[in-house]
Protein backbone atom coordinates (compact mmCIF):
# COMPACT_ATOMS: atom_id res chain seq x y z
CA UNK A 1 0.00 0.00 0.00
CA UNK A 2 1.41 3.38 -0.86
CA UNK A 3 0.72 6.67 -0.07
CA UNK A 4 0.69 10.26 -1.35
CA UNK A 5 0.75 13.20 0.51
CA UNK A 6 -0.75 16.87 -0.56
CA UNK A 7 -2.83 19.72 1.13
CA UNK A 8 -1.28 18.41 4.59
CA UNK A 9 -3.94 15.11 3.35
CA UNK A 10 -2.61 11.59 2.86
CA UNK A 11 -4.24 9.61 0.21
CA UNK A 12 -4.18 6.06 0.04
CA UNK A 13 -3.12 4.97 -3.75
CA UNK A 14 -4.47 1.45 -4.68
CA UNK A 15 -2.91 -0.38 -6.81
CA UNK A 16 -4.78 -3.25 -8.43
CA UNK A 17 -8.62 -4.29 -8.84
CA UNK A 18 -8.67 -6.90 -5.88
CA UNK A 19 -7.45 -3.61 -3.60
CA UNK A 20 -10.01 -1.45 -5.24
CA UNK A 21 -12.98 -3.87 -3.95
CA UNK A 22 -11.65 -4.80 -0.87
CA UNK A 23 -11.72 -1.02 0.00
CA UNK A 24 -15.14 -0.39 -1.09
CA UNK A 25 -16.05 -3.22 0.92
CA UNK A 26 -14.69 -1.49 4.19
CA UNK A 27 -16.01 1.89 3.10
CA UNK A 28 -19.10 0.55 1.80
CA UNK A 29 -20.11 -1.16 5.25
CA UNK A 30 -19.49 1.99 7.15
CA UNK A 31 -21.64 4.16 4.82
CA UNK A 32 -24.87 1.98 5.13
CA UNK A 33 -25.11 2.52 8.74
CA UNK A 34 -26.16 6.25 8.73
CA UNK A 35 -27.68 6.55 4.94
CA UNK A 36 -31.05 5.88 6.15
CA UNK A 37 -30.84 8.79 8.66
CA UNK A 38 -28.56 10.82 6.22
CA UNK A 39 -31.86 10.23 4.06
CA UNK A 40 -34.18 11.40 6.20
CA UNK A 41 -32.69 14.66 7.64
CA UNK A 42 -30.93 15.46 4.66
CA UNK A 43 -27.51 15.32 6.08
CA UNK A 44 -24.91 15.66 3.49
CA UNK A 45 -22.21 12.94 3.62
CA UNK A 46 -19.08 15.24 3.71
CA UNK A 47 -17.06 12.84 6.34
CA UNK A 48 -18.29 9.57 3.99
CA UNK A 49 -17.27 11.54 0.57
CA UNK A 50 -13.85 12.51 2.12
CA UNK A 51 -13.16 9.06 3.18
CA UNK A 52 -13.98 7.88 -0.03
CA UNK A 53 -11.26 10.22 -1.87
CA UNK A 54 -8.50 9.40 0.83
CA UNK A 55 -9.13 5.72 0.60
CA UNK A 56 -7.84 6.06 -2.96
CA UNK A 57 -10.85 5.38 -5.05
CA UNK A 58 -11.15 8.21 -7.02
CA UNK A 59 -7.92 7.22 -8.70
CA UNK A 60 -8.03 3.91 -9.28
CA UNK A 61 -8.76 4.63 -13.39
CA UNK A 62 -5.69 6.98 -13.26
CA UNK A 63 -3.97 5.43 -16.31
CA UNK A 64 -0.81 2.87 -15.08
CA UNK A 65 1.94 5.13 -17.25
CA UNK A 66 1.04 8.56 -14.78
CA UNK A 67 1.03 5.76 -11.94
CA UNK A 68 -2.08 4.81 -11.16
CA UNK A 69 -4.44 1.00 -11.17
CA UNK A 70 -5.83 1.87 -14.38
CA UNK A 71 -8.59 -0.86 -13.32
CA UNK A 72 -10.74 -2.97 -15.41
CA UNK A 73 -14.24 -1.36 -16.27
CA UNK A 74 -15.44 -4.58 -14.79
CA UNK A 75 -13.93 -3.92 -11.34
CA UNK A 76 -15.21 -0.05 -11.66
CA UNK A 77 -18.44 -1.02 -12.17
CA UNK A 78 -18.70 -3.71 -9.48
CA UNK A 79 -16.75 -0.75 -6.94
CA UNK A 80 -19.72 1.63 -7.92
CA UNK A 81 -22.41 -0.69 -7.23
CA UNK A 82 -21.04 -2.18 -3.91
CA UNK A 83 -20.61 1.83 -3.06
CA UNK A 84 -24.25 2.10 -3.87
CA UNK A 85 -25.75 -0.45 -2.22
CA UNK A 86 -24.34 1.33 0.94
CA UNK A 87 -25.39 4.65 0.13
CA UNK A 88 -26.76 5.29 -3.57
CA UNK A 89 -26.04 9.36 -2.94
CA UNK A 90 -22.29 8.23 -1.98
CA UNK A 91 -22.29 6.00 -5.21
CA UNK A 92 -23.19 9.34 -7.63
CA UNK A 93 -21.33 11.78 -5.90
CA UNK A 94 -18.06 10.61 -7.74
CA UNK A 95 -19.51 9.48 -10.55
CA UNK A 96 -18.54 12.95 -12.60
CA UNK A 97 -15.18 12.77 -11.31
CA UNK A 98 -14.38 9.50 -12.77
CA UNK A 99 -15.98 10.35 -16.02
CA UNK A 100 -13.99 13.16 -15.81
CA UNK A 101 -10.09 11.51 -15.25
CA UNK A 102 -11.56 9.34 -18.58
CA UNK A 103 -12.38 12.54 -20.32
CA UNK A 104 -9.03 13.87 -19.53
CA UNK A 105 -7.46 10.32 -21.01
CA UNK A 106 -8.04 11.71 -24.69
CA UNK A 107 -6.84 15.20 -24.06
CA UNK A 108 -3.62 16.16 -26.35
CA UNK A 109 -2.05 18.00 -23.34
CA UNK A 110 -0.11 15.39 -21.53
CA UNK A 111 1.39 18.34 -19.17
CA UNK A 112 -2.14 19.02 -18.18
CA UNK A 113 -2.92 15.30 -17.76
CA UNK A 114 -0.18 14.57 -15.65
CA UNK A 115 -1.01 17.64 -13.55
CA UNK A 116 -4.94 16.08 -12.77
CA UNK A 117 -4.11 12.33 -12.85
CA UNK A 118 -1.26 13.39 -10.15
CA UNK A 119 -4.19 15.32 -7.98
CA UNK A 120 -6.14 12.80 -8.36
CA UNK A 121 -3.65 10.06 -6.68
CA UNK A 122 -3.15 12.61 -4.27
CA UNK A 123 -6.60 12.63 -3.26
CA UNK A 124 -7.85 15.38 -4.84
CA UNK A 125 -11.65 15.28 -6.63
CA UNK A 126 -13.26 16.74 -8.89
CA UNK A 127 -16.99 17.67 -9.58
CA UNK A 128 -18.73 18.61 -11.85
CA UNK A 129 -21.14 21.98 -13.17
CA UNK A 130 -21.60 20.59 -16.58
CA UNK A 131 -25.75 20.58 -17.16
CA UNK A 132 -27.85 23.49 -17.17
CA UNK A 133 -31.44 24.18 -16.16
CA UNK A 134 -33.06 26.30 -19.19
CA UNK A 135 -31.24 24.68 -22.21
CA UNK A 136 -34.23 23.29 -25.04
CA UNK A 137 -31.78 20.13 -24.26
CA UNK A 138 -29.58 18.47 -21.90
CA UNK A 139 -26.27 19.45 -24.33
CA UNK A 140 -27.37 23.06 -24.43
CA UNK A 141 -24.53 25.27 -22.74
CA UNK A 142 -25.10 28.96 -22.48
CA UNK A 143 -21.46 29.07 -19.81
CA UNK A 144 -19.13 30.99 -21.98
CA UNK A 145 -15.56 30.94 -21.60
CA UNK A 146 -13.67 34.20 -23.12
CA UNK A 147 -10.65 34.93 -23.81
CA UNK A 148 -8.78 37.91 -21.74
CA UNK A 149 -5.41 38.47 -22.18
CA UNK A 150 -3.12 35.66 -21.62
CA UNK A 151 -5.93 33.55 -19.21
CA UNK A 152 -9.58 33.41 -19.46
CA UNK A 153 -12.54 34.15 -17.99
CA UNK A 154 -15.87 32.64 -17.31
CA UNK A 155 -19.46 33.68 -16.60
CA UNK A 156 -22.74 31.21 -16.45
CA UNK A 157 -24.88 29.09 -14.35
CA UNK A 158 -25.22 25.20 -13.64
CA UNK A 159 -27.47 23.17 -11.94
CA UNK A 160 -27.54 19.10 -11.26
CA UNK A 161 -24.03 19.90 -10.09
CA UNK A 162 -23.43 16.64 -8.36
CA UNK A 163 -20.09 16.59 -6.25
CA UNK A 164 -19.41 19.65 -6.55
CA UNK A 165 -19.93 20.97 -3.01
CA UNK A 166 -17.28 18.01 -1.80
CA UNK A 167 -14.94 18.78 -4.50
CA UNK A 168 -11.21 19.88 -4.61
CA UNK A 169 -11.93 21.22 -8.18
CA UNK A 170 -15.05 21.68 -9.98
CA UNK A 171 -14.89 21.03 -13.71
CA UNK A 172 -16.70 23.45 -15.87
CA UNK A 173 -18.82 22.53 -18.83
CA UNK A 174 -18.18 25.68 -21.51
CA UNK A 175 -18.24 27.16 -24.92
CA UNK A 176 -16.15 30.38 -26.63
CA UNK A 177 -17.69 32.79 -28.87
CA UNK A 178 -17.13 30.07 -31.72
CA UNK A 179 -19.08 27.56 -29.99
CA UNK A 180 -16.05 25.22 -29.65
CA UNK A 181 -16.42 22.80 -26.16
CA UNK A 182 -14.23 23.05 -22.99
CA UNK A 183 -14.21 21.57 -19.89
CA UNK A 184 -12.17 24.44 -17.41
CA UNK A 185 -11.20 22.86 -14.34
CA UNK A 186 -11.64 25.72 -11.42
CA UNK A 187 -10.58 25.42 -7.79
CA UNK A 188 -13.82 25.09 -5.51
CA UNK A 189 -12.75 28.60 -4.02
CA UNK A 190 -12.30 30.22 -6.50
CA UNK A 191 -13.09 34.25 -6.09
CA UNK A 192 -16.46 34.39 -8.61
CA UNK A 193 -17.45 30.40 -7.98
CA UNK A 194 -20.80 29.92 -6.09
CA UNK A 195 -21.73 26.69 -5.16
CA UNK A 196 -25.37 26.18 -3.57
CA UNK A 197 -26.79 23.23 -1.85
CA UNK A 198 -30.68 23.76 -3.43
CA UNK A 199 -31.03 20.28 -4.65
CA UNK A 200 -34.33 19.41 -3.41
CA UNK A 201 -35.41 16.13 -5.22
CA UNK A 202 -37.25 13.69 -3.78
CA UNK A 203 -34.84 10.62 -3.96
CA UNK A 204 -31.10 10.94 -4.23
CA UNK A 205 -31.58 13.11 -1.86
CA UNK A 206 -27.96 13.52 -0.10
CA UNK A 207 -25.62 14.49 -3.24
CA UNK A 208 -26.09 18.36 -3.64
CA UNK A 209 -26.99 18.34 -6.79
CA UNK A 210 -27.18 22.11 -6.66
CA UNK A 211 -26.52 25.46 -8.61
CA UNK A 212 -22.97 26.57 -9.25
CA UNK A 213 -22.78 30.38 -10.18
CA UNK A 214 -19.80 31.62 -12.11
CA UNK A 215 -19.35 35.37 -12.12
CA UNK A 216 -15.84 36.85 -14.19
CA UNK A 217 -14.09 33.61 -12.40
CA UNK A 218 -10.65 33.87 -14.11
CA UNK A 219 -9.01 31.05 -14.90
CA UNK A 220 -5.24 30.20 -16.39
CA UNK A 221 -3.99 28.53 -19.65
CA UNK A 222 -3.36 25.24 -17.95
CA UNK A 223 -6.73 24.86 -16.84
CA UNK A 224 -8.74 25.10 -19.82
CA UNK A 225 -9.13 21.20 -21.47
CA UNK A 226 -9.99 21.99 -25.04
CA UNK A 227 -12.44 19.06 -25.43
CA UNK A 228 -13.40 20.49 -29.18
CA UNK A 229 -10.04 19.11 -30.22
CA UNK A 230 -10.35 15.28 -29.24
CA UNK A 231 -14.62 15.05 -29.11
CA UNK A 232 -14.64 13.90 -32.78
CA UNK A 233 -12.22 10.69 -32.14
CA UNK A 234 -13.42 7.33 -30.79
CA UNK A 235 -12.96 7.16 -27.02
CA UNK A 236 -14.94 5.39 -24.09
CA UNK A 237 -15.78 8.39 -22.26
CA UNK A 238 -19.18 7.96 -22.96
CA UNK A 239 -19.61 4.11 -22.30
CA UNK A 240 -17.74 4.52 -18.65
CA UNK A 241 -19.65 7.56 -17.79
CA UNK A 242 -23.32 5.52 -18.40
CA UNK A 243 -21.61 2.00 -16.98
CA UNK A 244 -20.86 3.56 -13.76
CA UNK A 245 -24.75 5.18 -13.67
CA UNK A 246 -26.02 1.61 -14.64
CA UNK A 247 -23.62 0.37 -11.36
CA UNK A 248 -25.53 3.02 -9.14
CA UNK A 249 -29.17 1.31 -10.12
CA UNK A 250 -27.47 -1.76 -9.46
CA UNK A 251 -26.38 -0.99 -6.45
CA UNK A 252 -29.89 0.49 -5.57
CA UNK A 253 -31.65 -2.89 -6.71
CA UNK A 254 -29.26 -4.79 -4.57
CA UNK A 255 -29.97 -3.12 -1.64
CA UNK A 256 -33.81 -3.32 -1.97
CA UNK A 257 -33.68 -6.68 -2.66
CA UNK A 258 -31.80 -7.31 0.47
CA UNK A 259 -33.99 -5.19 2.20
CA UNK A 260 -37.26 -6.75 1.20
CA UNK A 261 -35.58 -10.43 2.10
CA UNK A 262 -34.97 -9.26 5.56
CA UNK A 263 -38.43 -7.42 5.84
CA UNK A 264 -40.20 -10.45 4.86
CA UNK A 265 -38.39 -12.47 7.37
CA UNK A 266 -38.97 -10.32 10.21
CA UNK A 267 -42.12 -8.31 9.71
CA UNK A 268 -44.32 -9.66 6.60
CA UNK A 269 -47.51 -11.41 7.30
CA UNK A 270 -48.84 -14.44 4.72
CA UNK A 271 -52.22 -13.26 2.96
CA UNK A 272 -54.85 -14.85 4.85
CA UNK A 273 -55.55 -17.24 1.88
CA UNK A 274 -52.06 -18.86 1.59
CA UNK A 275 -53.05 -21.37 4.66
CA UNK A 276 -49.25 -20.43 5.75
CA UNK A 277 -47.99 -19.32 9.27
CA UNK A 278 -44.78 -17.38 7.71
CA UNK A 279 -44.48 -14.87 5.03
CA UNK A 280 -41.58 -16.42 4.13
CA UNK A 281 -43.44 -20.04 3.45
CA UNK A 282 -46.51 -17.97 1.37
CA UNK A 283 -45.59 -19.31 -2.42
CA UNK A 284 -46.42 -16.03 -4.37
CA UNK A 285 -43.97 -14.11 -2.07
CA UNK A 286 -41.51 -17.34 -3.15
CA UNK A 287 -42.19 -16.85 -6.71
CA UNK A 288 -41.63 -12.95 -6.76
CA UNK A 289 -38.16 -13.11 -5.00
CA UNK A 290 -37.36 -15.91 -7.14
CA UNK A 291 -38.17 -13.54 -10.01
CA UNK A 292 -36.28 -10.53 -8.32
CA UNK A 293 -33.12 -12.59 -8.04
CA UNK A 294 -33.14 -14.00 -11.33
CA UNK A 295 -33.58 -10.67 -12.80
CA UNK A 296 -31.20 -8.88 -10.30
CA UNK A 297 -28.06 -11.87 -11.38
CA UNK A 298 -29.11 -10.66 -15.10
CA UNK A 299 -28.53 -7.34 -15.02
CA UNK A 300 -25.13 -8.39 -12.98
CA UNK A 301 -24.23 -10.39 -16.05
CA UNK A 302 -25.18 -7.76 -18.49
CA UNK A 303 -23.39 -4.89 -16.47
CA UNK A 304 -19.88 -7.05 -16.48
CA UNK A 305 -20.47 -7.91 -20.31
CA UNK A 306 -20.36 -4.26 -20.90
CA UNK A 307 -17.25 -3.94 -18.46
CA UNK A 308 -15.92 -6.16 -20.66
CA UNK A 309 -16.53 -5.12 -24.02
CA UNK A 310 -15.13 -1.32 -22.53
CA UNK A 311 -11.76 -3.02 -21.87
CA UNK A 312 -11.74 -4.93 -25.13
CA UNK A 313 -12.71 -1.81 -26.84
CA UNK A 314 -9.42 -0.06 -24.63
CA UNK A 315 -7.09 -2.83 -26.55
CA UNK A 316 -8.04 -1.13 -29.86
CA UNK A 317 -9.93 2.20 -29.75
CA UNK A 318 -11.45 2.50 -32.95
CA UNK A 319 -15.08 3.58 -34.09
CA UNK A 320 -16.36 0.28 -34.25
CA UNK A 321 -15.06 -1.00 -30.73
CA UNK A 322 -16.56 2.66 -29.17
CA UNK A 323 -20.50 1.81 -30.75
CA UNK A 324 -20.09 -1.84 -29.64
CA UNK A 325 -19.05 -0.16 -26.03
CA UNK A 326 -22.03 2.50 -26.01
CA UNK A 327 -24.23 -0.32 -27.53
CA UNK A 328 -23.57 -2.90 -24.61
CA UNK A 329 -23.61 -0.18 -21.78
CA UNK A 330 -27.03 0.40 -22.86
CA UNK A 331 -28.26 -2.74 -22.95
CA UNK A 332 -26.45 -3.29 -19.01
CA UNK A 333 -28.62 0.15 -18.23
CA UNK A 334 -31.50 -1.23 -19.44
CA UNK A 335 -31.15 -4.00 -17.27
CA UNK A 336 -30.54 -2.16 -13.99
CA UNK A 337 -32.72 0.38 -14.62
CA UNK A 338 -35.98 -1.89 -15.40
CA UNK A 339 -34.82 -4.29 -11.88
CA UNK A 340 -34.23 -1.11 -9.72
CA UNK A 341 -37.52 0.37 -10.49
CA UNK A 342 -38.97 -3.63 -10.03
CA UNK A 343 -36.69 -4.30 -7.03
CA UNK A 344 -38.41 -0.77 -4.80
CA UNK A 345 -42.02 -1.34 -6.10
CA UNK A 346 -41.92 -5.03 -4.72
CA UNK A 347 -40.43 -3.89 -1.51
CA UNK A 348 -43.67 -2.41 -0.44
CA UNK A 349 -45.94 -5.02 -2.19
CA UNK A 350 -43.91 -7.91 -0.66
CA UNK A 351 -43.65 -6.11 2.55
CA UNK A 352 -47.48 -5.39 2.97
CA UNK A 353 -48.68 -2.16 4.29
CA UNK A 354 -46.16 -1.95 7.26
CA UNK A 355 -43.42 -1.25 5.17
CA UNK A 356 -45.02 1.92 4.13
CA UNK A 357 -44.62 3.42 7.29
CA UNK A 358 -42.55 6.52 7.10
CA UNK A 359 -40.66 5.67 10.15
CA UNK A 360 -39.02 2.59 8.39
CA UNK A 361 -37.61 4.90 5.35
CA UNK A 362 -37.96 2.34 3.37
CA UNK A 363 -39.43 4.38 0.79
CA UNK A 364 -35.75 5.83 0.49
CA UNK A 365 -35.15 2.47 -1.86
CA UNK A 366 -37.82 3.48 -4.46
CA UNK A 367 -37.29 7.20 -3.84
CA UNK A 368 -33.72 6.57 -4.74
CA UNK A 369 -33.82 4.45 -8.13
CA UNK A 370 -36.91 6.99 -9.72
CA UNK A 371 -35.14 9.53 -9.43
CA UNK A 372 -31.40 8.49 -10.34
CA UNK A 373 -32.93 6.34 -13.27
CA UNK A 374 -34.24 9.61 -14.62
CA UNK A 375 -30.81 10.37 -15.46
CA UNK A 376 -31.38 9.32 -19.13
CA UNK A 377 -34.42 7.85 -20.36
CA UNK A 378 -34.25 3.73 -21.30
CA UNK A 379 -36.72 4.67 -24.28
CA UNK A 380 -33.74 5.61 -26.39
CA UNK A 381 -31.32 2.83 -25.40
CA UNK A 382 -33.88 0.24 -27.10
CA UNK A 383 -33.62 2.85 -29.70
CA UNK A 384 -30.24 3.01 -30.17
CA UNK A 385 -29.38 -0.87 -29.43
CA UNK A 386 -32.67 -1.32 -32.08
CA UNK A 387 -30.74 0.96 -34.71
CA UNK A 388 -27.52 -0.94 -33.99
CA UNK A 389 -28.40 -4.46 -34.81
CA UNK A 390 -31.13 -3.86 -37.63
CA UNK A 391 -29.76 -1.35 -39.50
CA UNK A 392 -26.17 -0.81 -38.76
CA UNK A 393 -26.50 3.04 -37.40
CA UNK A 394 -23.83 4.27 -34.91
CA UNK A 395 -25.11 5.37 -31.77
CA UNK A 396 -25.33 9.07 -31.21
CA UNK A 397 -21.53 9.98 -29.30
CA UNK A 398 -21.83 11.75 -25.87
CA UNK A 399 -22.17 10.81 -22.10
CA UNK A 400 -25.56 9.49 -21.97
CA UNK A 401 -24.79 6.62 -23.86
Amino acid sequence: MNHIRTANVEARVIRSDAEALQVAAKLAASFERHAAERDRTRTLPAAEVAAFYQAGLGAVTVPRRFGGAEISAVTLAEMFAVIAAADPSIGQIPQNHTAFLELLRYSHDEAQQRRYFGLALAGASFGNALAERFGKTTRDISTRLTRRGDSYVLNGQKFYATGALFSSYVPIGAVDEEGRIYRVIVPKAAPGLKITDDWSGMGQRTTASGTVTLENVEVPEQAVVRVYEFAAAPSLYGPVSQLIQAAIDLGIARAAIAETIRFVKSHARPWMDSGKDRAADDPFIIANIGELEINLHAADAMLARAGETIDAGRRALDAPAQYAASIAVAEAKVFTTEIAIAATNKLFELGGTRAAMDELNLHRHWRNARTHTLHDPVRWKFYAVGNYHLNGAAPPKHAWI
